[in-house]
């Protein structure tokens, strides 16, 4: 008996250690995957039946979202698709990256997109990129550029729109679904094989029928479409969660929405800055359930998954808020009056401390460091703070409000 007894103590504790060992480590790794289906309003999204897009929103959430910046403010960023797509690659806005139109002329790399913090900090990490445009890895990514660290990622299939021998050009646009069909093909098998901790896919057929036809039913098959080759993407991941016990995150959004004909965007509509977010993601916080989410807020998400250490410096730079997990403080805003700075924020963390710093510089944005200085420490429940104003001839003044699991910032410049 005792002998039986010794036996099953060893096996248990071989059991336990086995699950303690590298080889189960890695199983549980976690992966990203972030999905940017091109100008595609919210209320399609609502209106259409997406059974894909409905399955994962069951898993983690849907909610509409906007692009565009702070209507009216310095942030304000056109809703056009390269300056949407590095609005989440960045987590900033325009007037921070720099990307204001599809011709991607100087964007500023000193705010670095995820891919960089990803492969900063886990160089033997894969990342994937699986896109239609060539851009977004050569110029957004700016991948081997020494301006943008350098990157060079595992993998890719983009570029497929140069090849019209195996697309050729149709009037009807069609052969832009055919490439997006390879995209998605290429990325399903990309996943079940390799299985790549970090990938972007970018789908541009939507986007196409809504400047061709606007809103009916061509752009709402193409809409269809999409929602068919995220749930074969989606299938992908199931499988590797199953077969191999890995933690995916998917977040699937559009980089812009459409004028009231669906034909157009660019400008500051309300159609145009309504987008969306659909995700699997369990542990989604306050600030995603009670406030409308920007596109900015996806790095901060991405980053809190792969357990991505964004440094101090870049971190303060953000104009987003992680989605899942806690966070402190969100939505900042800062004034001047009667020589008095007046910041105030919303709290999602009543009960912790927050700092206020502010710098009167910028040299963040050509690659250099800001002095900031401590104005004060409150109550993050009080969600206000008023302090006497001492740099009356700063152009800029940039403030930060850190709290115990994330900051953020405003800018106040002179008018």
């Amino acid at each position: 008996m005792f002998k039986k007894k010794l036996i099953f103590f060893t096996n248990v504790v071989c059991i336990f250690f086995t699950l303690l060992s590298p080889a189960f480590a890695q199983q549980q790794s976690r992966k990203a995957i972030f999905i940017i289906a091109d100008g595609i309003p919210a209320d399609v999204i609502e209106k259409l039946s997406l059974p894909h897009l409905q399955t994962i929103a069951k898993e983690g959430a849907y909610k509409r979202a906007y692009v565009g910046g702070i209507r009216g403010s310095y942030s304000e960023t056109p809703t056009i698709s390269a300056p949407g797509y590095n609005d989440l690659l960045t987590g900033t806005w325009g007037y921070k990256h720099n990307v204001w139109d599809n011709d991607i002329a100087a964007p500023d790399y000193n705010y670095h997109c995820i891919f960089r913090f990803f492969k900063d900090q886990y160089q033997q990490k894969k990342a994937a990129v699986f896109s239609s445009w060539e851009d977004n890895r050569t110029k957004l990514i700016g991948e081997g550029l020494p301006q943008a660290g350098n990157i060079h990622l595992d993998y890719h299939v983009d570029g497929l729109e140069h090849d019209t021998i195996h697309f050729p050009h149709d009037k009807a646009g069609l052969y832009m679904h055919h490439i997006d069909d390879s995209i998605v093909n290429a990325a399903v098998n990309h996943i079940k094989t390799e299985a790549p901790d970090l990938s972007w896919v970018y789908l541009e057929y939507t986007d196409d029928m809504g400047h061709q036809f606007g809103d009916g039913e061509k752009f709402y098959t193409a809409v269809k479409f999409m929602d068919e080759q995220v749930g074969r993407i989606w299938d992908a991941m199931q499988y590797r969660e199953k077969k191999f016990g890995e933690d995916w995150l998917i977040i699937i959004t559009t980089d812009h929405g459409r004028d009231e004909t669906g034909k157009n965007h660019g400008g500051q509509s309300e159609r145009e800055r309504t987008t969306w977010m659909v995700t699997n993601a369990k542990n989604l916080n306050e600030y995603f359930k009670s406030s409308q989410p920007a596109i900015t807020d996806i790095l901060p998400t991405i980053a809190r998954h792969l357990h991505i250490t964004i440094p101090k410096t870049n971190s303060w730079e953000l104009d987003g808020v992680p989605l899942t997990g806690n966070v402190s403080v969100a939505l900042p805003e800062a004034l001047l009056q009667n020589d008095s700075l007046k910041i105030s924020w919303k709290s999602y963390s009543p009960k912790g401390k927050v700092k206020i710093w502010a710098a009167a510089t910028n040299n963040f944005k050509e690659g250099g460091e800001d002095k900031y200085e401590l104005v004060g420490e409150t109550n993050a429940g009080d969600e206000n703070f008023a302090a006497p104003f001492k740099n009356k001839n700063a152009a800029l003044y940039k403030i930060v409000i850190e709290g115990e699991y994330n900051a953020v910032n405003k800018w106040l410049l002179k008018q």
